[in-house]
This record gives structure tokens, sequence and C-alpha cells, in this order.
């Protein structure tokens, strides 16, 4: 109670129960004695509840990040791309939190980090296919950085290049593709030929443009 003016004070549910809620216009929605039953029910197959990563212990993140691999790769073949990127990210998360425990450069890093980046390729691809160019540039880099012989990330960095009509620079990733796996020689032949084709289109639309700009 308020001692100076004596009007009651309470919760919403207090509310709820006397009508009291100081606006007029509202008195009408709540009912004095009125009960509010709550009902959430949820079945779920056995070994199908996954804890959220922030609530797994160290030992329950090493263990999930398989099954939450597995999950991604599943999603992917099912043209489910968003959701599988969603998966292979719960994933690094979980790895990037127990990397920041160890020293860099560590034995035990070095280890973590070589789990995390055929995830983070995986990731990269979904993003491809979203067309999410520039942050496909950016952790293909970054995994560049540290093993500059990995040749998916070339790849799929040359793929993002193109993209984005960074004409010389997908060149080099192709090149450097083919540099350490001639086998993919037809893989990136079908790559150099679509980007000289869109630079064809690309060339023709802006003749056509500016044509019509000098015109005038």
């Amino acid at each position: 109670k308020d001692s100076q003016s004596g009007q009651r004070r309470c919760s919403g549910m207090g509310q709820r129960r006397t009508g009291m809620v100081g606006l007029d216009d509202l008195k009408g929605l709540f009912q004095p004695n009125e009960c509010l039953i709550l009902y959430r029910r949820q079945v779920e197959a056995p070994g199908s509840y996954q804890q959220d990563p922030w609530a797994m212990t160290d030992e329950e993140k090493l263990q999930a990040v398989p099954q939450i691999h597995k999950q991604g790769n599943e999603l992917y073949r099912q043209g489910k791309v968003q959701e599988a990127a969603s998966k292979y990210y719960d994933a690094i998360a979980c790895l990037k939190n127990l990397q920041m425990k160890e020293q860099p450069g560590s034995p035990d890093w070095i280890e973590l980090d070589q789990k995390i980046t055929p995830l983070l390729l995986n990731y990269c691809q979904c993003k491809l296919q979203c067309e999410e160019y520039y942050e496909v540039l950016d952790h293909c880099s970054s995994i560049l950085n540290k093993y500059e012989d990995n040749v998916k990330a070339y790849f799929k960095r040359g793929k993002a290049h193109a993209a984005v009509w960074n004409v010389a620079e997908a060149q080099a990733d192709f090149a450097k593709v083919l540099a350490l796996d001639p086998s993919l020689r037809p893989v990136v032949s079908k790559e150099l030929r679509s980007l000289e084709v869109r630079l064809r289109e690309k060339d023709a639309e802006d003749k056509i443009r500016f044509k019509g700009i000098f015109s005038q």
C-alpha cells in the first residue's frame, strides 16, 4: 500500500485479478476472476534434443561437433542452404570457443583449427549459393593466410572474386588451383569460360548504355 495516498499497487497478474489497469478503455480486456492457463506440448524423437552451444560443457561441445556437421551436410543435400549454413556456424562456434582457451599456435590450438577449416569451407559454399560473396572472400582469405595450399579455399575465393568482377584476382586464384591440383583443369576451365562470357556480355551492355548517353 502507498502510505501517502492509500492506493493499492500490484503486479500485472494482480491487475488482471482486480481489473485495476488504470485505463478505462482496457478494463474490458480483463475479467477479475478469469483463469489463465498456459499449454506447451512438444514431442521429440529420442536423441534428437540438442543443447545450445552456450549451454554445453567443453566435452559436450567437442562431442556435438560431428553430429552438427552431419546435420549440416544433410540439410545441404536437401537444398536447405540457409539452414545448413546455420548448422555449420554452430559447429564452428563450438570449436572456436574451445580454441580461445588454447595458446595460439599450440598443438591443441592447431588441432582445433584443422577441424574448423572444413566446416568453414562448407559454410563458404553455402554463402556462395546465397550470393554473399564478400563474406566468402573474407573467410577464404583467412584460411589461406594459415594454409597456403588449400585448394578449396582458392577455388571458392576465385568464384567469389569472379562474381564481384575482380577479374585479375579470380584468374590468379584459379591459376593457383591448377598449380596445386592439375586434375581440376576441367572444372577451372569451365569457371574461366563462364567468366569470359559474362565479361563479353557486360562489355556489350556497357557499349549500348554509353552509346545512349553520348547520342543524347
